[in-house]
């Protein structure tokens, strides 16, 4: 399918184990629209509410234009992005980048240096060595993941707030925005649909971070959102409502694949080289879908204890331990 086909048919068949549109109850005046399009390497989709079909469908062409704007800039598959003009040229001198970009990647500086840099947005190179760009992965040698470490961490990426430049420590290093895009993207979404004039809204990426926009037709507590089994893809683990919020999804079954008998997950540990172990999925609701999606992965790599003593206040969690009985919960 091409990166701007649209479907007016309702989410994909994967996206309806983790959410439920509770749409069997409709109130009598509010029509109901869907639709989904392919952007960012993944694929968005929006349930909507309203009085008029023309000005829903409005909205929804505007919050899919959001998605392929910032695709223009934050994709670092497309030679002509933003992003990948960056990494071609911030290690050889500053770049001036728009105000956007910007304030994101200075966003993920401090994402780094709260989560004690678990999350890090220069971690290209290691997703490259393990053979997670444009690809299902690989086991380097030891060799490779030290040299794509010494080309990692956030502490190579200077930012100067005065001249809205941004510069790397050396060539080599380089931002890849799998752990921060989709979020960023709903969250755009969400505020467009607002500017357009719809209230009660589902907007979802790939249903790995969705945000519940208002409570739909007879279901004032929120849209019913469900996270699946880590171990069982037909079955649900937990079930929750989303009202004004976010929840965002990270588990090892997402990207992975087997050598002499270990399994090795996507979800890299920017610390040591290597995919982190311990935990099979977390989930994280937020107010904001950039926060869900961004400490899903740190929580992911320090586990249970460290997220319960630094989470921030304003998140829940939904950990999943990798033991003989598969231990869930949320964390008081």
């Amino acid at each position: 399918m091409k990166p701007d086909a649209r479907r007016r048919s309702g989410p994909p068949a994967a996206l309806l184990l983790l959410f439920a549109l509770a749409a069997s109850t409709p109130a009598q005046d509010l029509l109901r629209l869907e639709a989904s399009q392919d952007a960012m390497g993944t694929t968005f989709t929006v349930a909507l509410y309203g009085e008029d079909r023309e000005r829903l469908e409005a909205a929804a062409d505007a919050a899919f234009a959001e998605v392929r704007r910032l695709e223009r800039m934050l994709s670092n598959y497309r030679p002509g992005s933003e992003l990948s003009r960056l990494n071609r040229e911030a290690g050889e001198r500053p770049v001036r980048v728009s105000d956007e970009l910007f304030d994101l990647l200075a966003a993920c500086v401090e994402y780094s240096r709260a989560s004690e840099g678990t999350f890090d947005i220069t971690v290209g190179p290691l997703m490259k060595v393990w053979g997670f760009y444009r690809g299902t992965g690989r086991l380097p040698s030891p060799e490779e993941v030290k040299a794509a470490l010494a080309k990692v961490g956030y502490r190579r990426l200077l930012l100067d707030r005065e001249q809205r430049t941004v510069r790397f420590t050396e060539p080599g290093v380089e931002l890849d925005p799998g752990g921060i895009g989709k979020g960023y993207a709903v969250d755009r979404m969400v505020a467009i649909l607002k500017e357009h004039g719809v209230h009660t809204a589902l907007v979802s990426a790939s249903g790995s971070s969705i945000y519940g926009l208002g409570a739909p037709p007879g279901d004032p507590e929120g849209w019913e959102v469900r996270i699946r089994h880590p171990r069982d893809e037909t079955q649900t683990i937990e079930t929750l409502r989303l009202k004004n919020c976010s929840i965002s999804t990270s588990g090892s079954y997402e990207k992975f694949f087997v050598a002499a008998g270990k399994t090795y997950s996507h979800i890299m540990d920017p610390r040591t080289g290597y995919p982190a172990e311990g935990v099979v999925s977390v989930s994280v609701v937020a107010p904001r879908t950039l926060d869900s999606e961004a400490w899903t992965k740190p929580f992911f790599i320090l586990g249970r204890q460290w997220a319960a003593r630094h989470r921030p206040k304003d998140l829940r969690v939904f950990l999943c331990e990798d033991t003989a009985e598969l231990k869930c919960a949320w964390l008081p």
